[in-house]
């Protein structure tokens, strides 16, 4: 049976002379591995550059329950992306939430909120013309809140974030997993911040790159198997 579903292209393999295997996370079934046949040769219905990183397609496809590859038979981008693939910074923030989405979702089922949250982000990154250097941080704060450790505001402002508890506290825990201010209060404004006003939050680039790499800390105590993130250091070329 024929299925109809939106996708977000995570990764693609080369299969058989022609052909590419291409995973995709779909509103409809979560996770998914398709067959596209025949998509790099010259005269192909789908064509291989469709499935760019974090591309958003519409899709028509086999779903069989057995874990097998599934057929794709017809894919069209929707919206096509205007930025992301020609833009240096948007298209090394994409190649970085690119990589971190691929380890999230990599068995990850239908959430029809997660899907239309990534694609509604996808969608600001590539529209967008406001200074990006604090998108990426205030994605990672807002998609916790779909994985189940999203930070716990306290009424007052307290000086700790604790990363094993996911909590703000006025002692400090007896761990290095730690904020501190200043970076707490940094921390505590990236969490209330919007993708609108993520450019009237001022931190030096040293800041940014320390939250960034505890923020990743963060994911590794949350997530099991939440190893080094590769694409780190084109962050720190771009933003630093």
């Amino acid at each position: 049976m024929l299925n109809k579903t939106r996708g977000i292209v995570l990764k693609t393999t080369n299969y058989s002379e022609s052909s590419l295997v291409a995973q995709v996370y779909t509103e409809a079934f979560g996770m998914q591995s398709y067959l596209i046949a025949g998509a790099r040769k010259p005269k192909a219905k789908i064509k291989a550059n469709i499935f760019q990183p974090l591309h958003l397609l519409e899709v028509v496809a086999t779903h069989k329950d057995n874990g097998s590859l599934q057929r794709m038979s017809e894919a069209r981008q929707a919206p096509l992306l205007h930025e992301i693939p020609y833009d240096i910074i948007k298209s090394s923030l994409a190649l970085f939430l690119n990589e971190i989405l691929y380890k999230i979702l990599k068995e990850q089922e239908s959430d029809p909120y997660l899907f239309e949250f990534i694609h509604q982000s996808i969608r600001w990154l590539d529209e967008t013309h406001l200074n990006l250097a604090n998108f990426h941080l205030i994605f990672l704060i807002k998609l916790t809140r779909f994985l189940g450790f999203f930070p716990i505001l306290s009424k007052q402002a307290l000086p700790y974030f604790n990363l094993h508890e996911a909590t703000f506290s006025k002692n400090l825990p007896e761990h290095p997993l730690v904020l501190q201010e200043p970076h707490t209060s940094i921390f505590r404004n990236l969490i209330r911040a919007e993708y609108s006003n993520c450019d009237q939050i001022k931190m030096s680039p040293d800041d940014r790159q320390f939250l960034l790499e505890k923020l990743l800390d963060f994911y590794r105590l949350h997530r099991t198997n939440f190893k080094e993130v590769k694409s780190l250091y084109i962050l720190e070329e771009i933003f630093h």
